[in-house]
C-alpha cells in the first residue's frame, strides 16, 4: 500500500468509514464462525433447538466483553458499573434463555434450585441455572461452535476497540446499553425464524436459511455498529 493510500484509508475512517484490515479481519471471521453451525447440521444432524442454544450462548460472550470493555474505558468507577451490569444483563440472558429452553425442549427446569443468593445476586444464580440446563442440553459439538464465537468476539474487540481507538469513543453509560438492542434485534429476528422452521417440519433447507439470516443480521449490525463509532472519530 503507497503512502497515498494509507491516507486515503484514514481520510475515510475519520470521515465515518470502516474500512482497512481491521474491518476485513472482524468481517472475515464472523462470517467463518458463523458458517460453523453447517457442519453441525449437515454432519451430525443438530436441529433448531441446537442452534438456538447455540444464538443464546452468544450473548453470554457479549455480556463478558462488554465487561471487559467497561473495565477498559474505567478501570475504578467501572467496578460498580460492571457489578450493576453483571446483574441486570445476566438476569435478562437468564429468562431469554428460559424461554428458548421452555420452547425448544421438553425439559423442566427449577431456576432458583438450591438455596437463594443474597439480594440482586439471585439474578445471576438464575443465569448460573439456566447455563447449567443448556449445557446439559446442548450437542457436544457445540463446544467448537462456541469458541469460535468467542474467538471472533475476542479478536474484534483486540482489532476495534484496543487498537482501532474505539475505547476513547465510549463512556461507560454507552457500553453499558449497547449489548441489549443487538440481543433484542438479532433474537427477535431468529425466534421468528425458529417458529418458521417448527411449523415446517424442521426441514435441512430451513435450517440453512435460518442460519443464513442469523449470519445476514449480524453482518448488517456488525457494520453499522462500527461505522457509527469510527464517524465518532
Amino acid at each position: 500500500m503507497t503512502n497515498l493510500d494509507t491516507l486515503n484509508q484514514a481520510a475515510g475512517e475519520s470521515a465515518g468509514g470502516y474500512t482497512g484490515w481491521r474491518r476485513e479481519l472482524s468481517l472475515a471471521l464472523l462470517v467463518l464462525v458463523n458458517l460453523l453451525p453447517l457442519a453441525g447440521v449437515l454432519w451430525f444432524d443438530w436441529d433448531v433447538g441446537a442452534l438456538m442454544i447455540l444464538y443464546w450462548s452468544e450473548n453470554l460472550i457479549i455480556g463478558f466483553y462488554t465487561l471487559v470493555r467497561i473495565l477498559v474505558v474505567a478501570p475504578l468507577g467501572g467496578i460498580f458499573a460492571g457489578l450493576f451490569f453483571t446483574v441486570h444483563y445476566g438476569g435478562f440472558c437468564a429468562v431469554h434463555g428460559m424461554f428458548i429452553v421452555s420452547m425448544l425442549f421438553d425439559s423442566e427446569m427449577n431456576p432458583l434450585a438450591g438455596d437463594s443468593w443474597p439480594f440482586f445476586l439471585v439474578f445471576v444464580q438464575l443465569l448460573v441455572n439456566v447455563v447449567r440446563q443448556v449445557l446439559e442440553l446442548a450437542p457436544p459439538e457445540w463446544l467448537v461452535a462456541f469458541a469460535g464465537l468467542a474467538l471472533s468476539h475476542g479478536a474484534s474487540f483486540v482489532a476495534n476497540f484496543l487498537l482501532g481507538g474505539e475505547r476513547r469513543r465510549l463512556s461507560v453509560g454507552t457500553l453499558m446499553g449497547s449489548p441489549y438492542g443487538r440481543v433484542m434485534i438479532l433474537h427477535v429476528t431468529i425466534i421468528g425464524g425458529s417458529f418458521a422452521v417448527l411449523a415446517l417440519g424442521q426441514p435441512l433447507v430451513m435450517l440453512l436459511v435460518l442460519i443464513a439470516l442469523k449470519l445476514g443480521v449480524d453482518i448488517i449490525m456488525h457494520l453499522r455498529e462500527h461505522r457509527k463509532l469510527a464517524a465518532r472519530g
